[in-house]
């Protein structure tokens, strides 16, 4: 699967910041999809999946904040980013499963990853 992230940059506490992930067309209609932040010095910590069908999950750090979200047409997966805090400043990453159901929480059930994005919030 190939996956390229974009969308990242700095922004003030409060602002927000739409992430995108271009993602090849089988992987993104068939396996579950997900939104990944590395702190420096940290293991990569789940933000936000999306299962093919539409079922998602959050972080409980992001709930009510972010939005995980697909849009077919264009083979591309978001994250919605609405009330940016300090703590969110890392690096983000999207990445795809090997599964379609039960998307997992670990980065180790995700096999396929892109680049990472820096998000940078000024308090």
């Amino acid at each position: 699967a190939q996956l390229a992230a974009s969308g990242g940059g700095s922004v003030q506490a409060g602002g927000s910041l739409r992430l995108s992930c271009v993602v090849s067309s089988y992987t993104f209609s068939t396996f579950c999809l997900g939104w990944f932040r590395q702190f420096p010095g940290k293991e990569r910590e789940r933000v936000a999946t999306i299962a093919p069908y539409g079922s998602t999950h959050y972080a409980e750090s992001v709930k009510g904040r972010f939005t995980i979200s697909k849009e077919n047409a264009v083979n591309t997966l978001y994250l919605q980013m609405n009330s940016l805090q300090s703590e969110d400043t890392a690096m983000y990453f999207c990445a795809s499963a090997r599964q379609s159901v039960n998307c997992g929480e670990s980065g180790l059930d995700y096999n396929s990853w892109g680049q990472g994005t820096q998000v940078t919030v000024s308090s």
